[in-house]
Order: structure tokens, then sequence, then C-alpha cells
């Protein structure tokens, strides 16, 4: 019995306050700042293809 309540809360006495985000939101943002980031870094490249 004593075993199961000290795996109940496995957060630093620091960050039981804080409110993580969804994982999902997470993955979004990580899909989106990839995109973004290979945008600029091969714009001349993608733009080539339009022309």
């Amino acid at each position: 019995m004593s075993e199961d309540n000290n795996h109940e809360e496995l957060r630093p006495s620091k960050m039981r306050g804080v409110a993580f985000p969804k994982a999902k939101y997470g993955v979004i943002l990580a899909v989106i700042v990839i995109i973004i980031v290979n945008l600029i870094y091969y714009k001349e490249t993608i733009f080539s293809f339009f022309k």
C-alpha cells in the first residue's frame, strides 16, 4: 500500500503547480517549426520549381 503512494506523484515539488500542455500540441508545434525552418532554409529551391 505504501509503495502505491510513493509512485502517485512523480513530479518534483516545484513543478507540481505547473500546467503542462497536452502532448499533441507539442507535436503540432514541432511540425510547424520544422516546416517554417525548411521553408526559410530551402526558399530558393522551392521557388525554383514554380518558375
